[in-house]
């Protein structure tokens, strides 16, 4: 049913491992780990639009969120009504839940791809006895390394068979074949992976909104128990499984951080927002009025800051001159006093 999965997810396996036996051997266990690693940065960059997108619907939300609250305040009585002004909002503003669970679907439906391709390179049902490890049809040890695994051939099933990682075979797990170089290599990756997992959580949980905070069950179930599930589940998974895993939980953390600092950048040098502004509709001088748009009135000027009243700015003009005919100084005007002065000398 997921063939449309497995096939992909093998054929970039086979062709980084191609290539990188092509360089140490075909029967080099770091051609093999070394094609694990690339698979992990292949497909996280093929998924890396997605969480770009992912981090951006994040850091609008952020944004949005005083006015949610408002829309949670005004429509607090009425909750259809309040569900949906705030989905218009983010519709408004492109904001989709389905971009937040495509990059963790997509994550998932690879690890599941994975995780079969490696499991199916051993159908012996040596280890049918874990969880994850049993075998539909179990295979004697000659058929299983004579059969095809999707894209490899038989070469390459037993080539990867033989393959081993610091003295350890690849499909090796620690419950199932104990050893002290087993119990060395799968503890390390396994510590590696539980630490990856809880500092790619601590990042998330450092950059909630504390107005929209996760329950805190849940981020204790991020900080603690996912990691402790990881060294409880890794004595089960294959050394290459693990691998993957390491390779993964590392990807993300170092994603995260460059990207949210990338984020972070973009959003202080956005510029502010068009409400802090008032917009001028005022049109610029000697261009033609827009059809159907308001005169703007402007201020007449007028010469020698005559008054408002022309009679009065006359008599005062005349006033002036009379004066200056006679060698005196005019007196600086003042319009109300010269009036008082008149109305006085009437009385």
């Amino acid at each position: 049913m997921l063939d449309v999965v497995y096939y992909p997810v093998s054929a970039v396996l086979w062709l980084w491992h191609t290539a990188f036996a092509a360089l140490l051997g075909p029967a080099s266990g770091l051609a093999w780990v070394l094609a694990v690693v690339f698979l992990v940065a292949t497909l996280r960059a093929a998924m890396y639009p997605l969480f770009l997108k992912q981090v951006r619907t994040q850091a609008v939300v952020k944004r949005l969120q005083p006015e949610i609250e408002a829309l949670r305040k005004r429509y607090s009585d009425d909750r259809p009504r309040q569900v949906a002004e705030i989905q218009k909002l983010q519709r408004q503003h492109g904001v989709s839940v389905l971009a937040g669970c495509l990059p963790m679907l997509g994550q998932g439906l690879v690890f599941l791809a994975l995780f079969h391709v490696l499991r199916s390179f051993d159908r012996t049902g040596a280890l049918g006895h874990l969880p994850f490890q049993s075998t539909p049809a179990p295979m004697t040890t000659e058929q299983n390394a004579q059969t095809p695994n999707y894209v490899f051939d038989a070469a390459d099933v037993q080539s990867f068979l033989r393959a081993e990682f610091f003295g350890t075979p690849l499909s090796a797990t620690l419950a199932g074949q104990p050893s002290v170089s087993t119990a060395a290599v799968a503890g390390t990756l396994m510590a590696l992976a539980a630490l990856a997992t809880h500092f790619t959580g601590r990042a998330s949980i450092a950059r909630q909104d504390p107005a929209a905070a996760q329950v805190p069950m849940l981020n204790t179930l991020t900080l603690w128990v996912f990691p402790a599930g990881v060294l409880i589940g890794g004595a089960v998974l294959p050394i290459v499984i693990l691998l993957y895993w390491v390779s993964n939980n590392a990807w993300t953390l170092a994603q995260q951080y460059l990207t949210y600092r990338w984020i972070d950048a973009e959003t202080r040098s956005a510029p502010t927002s068009s409400a802090t502004t008032e917009p001028n509709d005022a049109p610029r001088p000697g261009a033609k009025p827009k059809p159907g748009a308001k005169p703007v009135p402007t201020a007449k000027p007028r010469p020698g800051g005559a008054s408002e009243h022309p009679v009065e700015s006359g008599r005062t003009v005349r006033s002036e001159q009379r004066v200056a005919s006679q060698g005196r100084t005019p007196a600086p005007r003042n319009t109300r006093s010269s009036r008082s002065a008149k109305a006085r000398r009437r009385r």
